[in-house]
């Protein structure tokens, strides 16, 4: 049979029981105190009241003349009873010199002799004691009477202590009733206070709790893509060694608590960052990268903050770029086969019509053709990962109807180009670019695309990009590279984001790029990147 163990109390329990013992100690503590101080306080009340009844009982002027009486006890009796009745006095004694009593609440007890100390009052001095008499434990008080300069009485009233403990224990019963009601008001508190405790931290222990701080920590710091947690006034709650890396966030700078906006971002990135609904894999660049974002609101009954995501594919665009490419040169070669077989035939056919001549005649004006295309790329551009790409644009822009021509002032010679600039950046940068003029070009009059690829004195590579189409706005000049800005219908994986990359890639190698207006009435982009590697400074100054 399973023994089952009970399971650890949660932390708002443990914090409610250390309360609840806290108020209760607490409470019982001061009860005691006030215990011990009010028995105190009520015997010396009782001493005080004893002896202003004893002092008023013996300036008596009818005491005076009941002494001076054959029968003092007949007038001093029914007068020390009725300053019983109306005061809250248990006794009041009236005695001669020597003792002897004259008045006593007990009738059997006159003549008899006072029980107690009466030295101090004989020599003239009122004092008070706590005695037991015949009446039982008292605190009583003792004075003289006094006829002229001569004491002929003595005069003692008291109270029982066991009247003095009834009241005291009616006051503790009502600082009972009130350390109750404390007690009460502070359990209610504190349970009210824990359950929101509860609540909060989802019924564990602490133990649980820092045990899943643990987890936290651990997984926070072995995530590869970047977690972003933002307050619900969009400041920096929590940021992992991934997202510190794709934001470009120094490990040594404190960024916990600042603004979203104070990080120095990109604005659309920002933006998407600050917005309240959330976004699913949107698409960002930053200086270096490309970026899929994420965010989800964080609410509980109001709103909390912001869990933010971040994927980098850089490489995985750069890839696809690469994929758009071949998958373009594929359908230029599908068209080139088709068109080669339809020639084939055509010679065929010439062949079997006896016209051998006119056959050998097209073919060669064909090869002709296309031989004298490759050398005019090649003669221009030998760098081989360029010329490819120029050789598959021409082929992509003519099956379009657009004519995609190097210009005579390319001159590109293998292995100019460093280490620091790798063939998949020029690709991205020259095919971007161009398939943006096709685009522009296409369906307009003579439409033309003219490429320019050269060197400027050994240091600096120009790629230079014009066409036929309608041109730039010059009040957008800048807007055309941000990420979104398209002036072509949306297709299924969006638009306005090959410049935007062209841009990230000429800026990542401390480049500059332009627009302006082409000769032939277009638009003329023309990107600059450096040969020799940058100086830092150069670099830090490079970013958008």
């Amino acid at each position: 049979m399973r023994i089952p163990v009970p399971r650890p109390r949660s932390l708002a329990g443990q914090l409610f029981a250390v309360q609840a013992v806290l108020i209760a100690v607490v409470v019982a503590g001061y009860a005691l105190f006030a215990y011990v101080s009010h028995r105190g306080q009520a015997e010396d009340a009782a001493g005080r009241q004893a002896t202003a009844v004893a002092r008023s009982v013996a300036d008596s002027p009818s005491v005076r003349d009941a002494i001076r009486s054959p029968d003092p006890s007949a007038g001093l009796q029914p007068y020390a009873l009725a300053v019983v009745r109306h005061t809250d006095i248990d006794f009041v004694t009236i005695m001669d010199p020597r003792g002897i009593r004259w008045t006593h609440p007990d009738p059997e007890q006159i003549g008899r002799p006072f029980i107690g100390h009466t030295a101090p009052a004989l020599k003239g001095r009122t004092f008070t004691e706590t005695y037991t008499g015949t009446l039982g434990p008292s605190v009583r008080a003792v004075t003289p009477i006094r006829d002229g300069g001569r004491i002929v009485g003595l005069v003692s009233a008291g109270i029982r202590v066991e009247e003095i403990s009834q009241r005291v224990q009616e006051q503790l019963t009502a600082l009972l009733a009130v350390a109750a009601g404390a007690l009460g008001l502070g359990a209610i508190g504190t349970y009210v206070i824990n359950a929101r405790l509860r609540r909060h931290t989802h019924g564990m222990n602490a133990t649980e709790l820092s045990r899943m701080h643990d987890y936290h920590q651990a997984a926070l710091h072995a995530v590869r893509e970047g977690l972003l947690m933002l307050d619900g006034q969009y400041r920096v709650a929590l940021i992992n060694d991934g997202g510190r890396e794709l934001l470009g966030v120094a490990p040594e700078v404190d960024v916990v608590g600042r603004s979203v906006a104070d990080l120095g971002l990109p604005a659309p990135l920002t933006g998407a960052l600050l917005a309240s609904e959330p976004r699913v894999d949107e698409v960002h660049l930053t200086a270096d990268r490309v970026l899929v974002v994420n965010t989800s609101p964080v609410s509980g009954g109001e709103r909390r903050g912001t869990v933010v995501t971040l994927r980098d594919v850089t490489e995985l665009q750069s890839l696809m770029g690469e994929l758009d490419s071949e998958r373009g040169f594929t359908q230029a070669l599908r068209s080139q086969a088709h068109e080669a077989a339809n020639r084939l035939h055509t010679v065929v056919s010439l062949i079997e019509l006896g016209r051998s001549e006119e056959a050998v005649r097209f073919a060669t004006a064909e090869l002709e053709l296309a031989q004298a295309l490759t050398d005019q790329v090649v003669a221009a551009v030998s760098e081989p990962v360029l010329a490819a790409l120029l050789l598959g644009k021409t082929a992509q822009a003519n099956e379009r109807g657009v004519e995609l021509v190097v210009s005579e002032d390319s001159r590109l010679d293998d292995g100019l180009l460093p280490d620091s600039l790798p063939p998949r950046d020029l690709v991205t940068i020259l095919g971007n670019l161009i398939d943006n003029a096709v685009d522009a070009a296409q369906g307009g009059v003579g439409p033309r695309v003219t490429v320019t690829a050269l060197t400027e004195r050994g240091e600096e590579l120009v790629l230079r990009v014009c066409d036929t189409g309608p041109g730039v706005d010059p009040d957008h000049a800048e807007a055309v590279f941000e990420r979104g800005f398209t002036t072509k219908p949306s297709g299924p994986g969006g638009r306005g984001l090959g410049l935007a990359l062209v841009r990230q890639a000429v800026n990542r190698h401390s480049g500059t790029l332009t627009v302006g207006p082409a000769p032939e009435g277009g638009a003329c982009f023309e990107a600059r990147l450096p040969l020799r590697a940058a100086s830092p400074a150069a670099v830090a100054g490079g970013g958008p």
